[in-house]
């Protein structure tokens, strides 16, 4: 099988699955994205091409991007850490928006309390965000300081200087970053 048949039987098996998984008849997902049934039923089942208009009227119906629908399997399983003993930090990204777009997902394990030196102290636009799963975590913002304990959650605006880091022993959070987030705290 070629490489372009795959991608056609994965798009075919993504749609039918996605209106399936809607609970979703032929005729419910027809009436949906103006498509005759017998049309969906032959685009399904690899007896019709998907044009483009097709699919984009098909992924607008079922709550889906074009990308969702075509992308590939080839992104890893499983997600290997990333050590930065210099920095006292491991880092598992959890999902990642290419091309530097949308959100990061990333669970980052601290060791080490965050840096008081004001140089170290970092500034960007936005905002970030995490949760504490185990531990405590120190937030410094300015002149603040944050103790933020698992089960707890803690937002900010990224233009405040801030650190963060472990407090009485190692800690995890899960975090949201969006792009300058992400290049300052974990590629740094």
């Amino acid at each position: 099988m070629t490489q372009d048949a795959e991608v056609d039987a994965l798009v075919r098996a993504r749609i039918r699955g996605l209106r399936i998984a809607k609970g979703w008849s032929l005729d419910e997902l027809a009436a949906r994205c103006y498509l005759s049934a017998s049309t969906l039923s032959r685009i399904e089942t690899g007896h019709r091409r998907i044009g483009l208009d097709q699919l984009t009227a098909i992924a607008r119906a079922l709550g889906a991007s074009l990308d969702e629908l075509v992308e590939t399997g080839d992104e890893a399983v499983v997600i290997k850490p990333h050590h930065h003993p210099e920095r006292g930090i491991t880092t598992w990204v959890l999902s990642h928006a290419p091309g530097g777009k949308g959100m990061t997902v990333a669970r980052i394990r601290l060791t080490r309390p965050p840096s008081r030196d004001p140089e170290a102290m970092r500034v960007h636009p936005g905002r970030d965000w995490f949760t504490v799963l185990s531990g405590t975590v120190e937030l410094l913002l300015g002149d603040r300081t944050v103790l933020v304990e698992a089960g707890q959650a803690a937002a900010f605006s990224t233009m405040i200087p801030h650190a963060f880091g472990a407090r009485g022993g190692p800690a995890e959070v899960i975090t949201i970053l969006d792009h300058d987030g992400e290049r300052t705290h974990l590629t740094t």
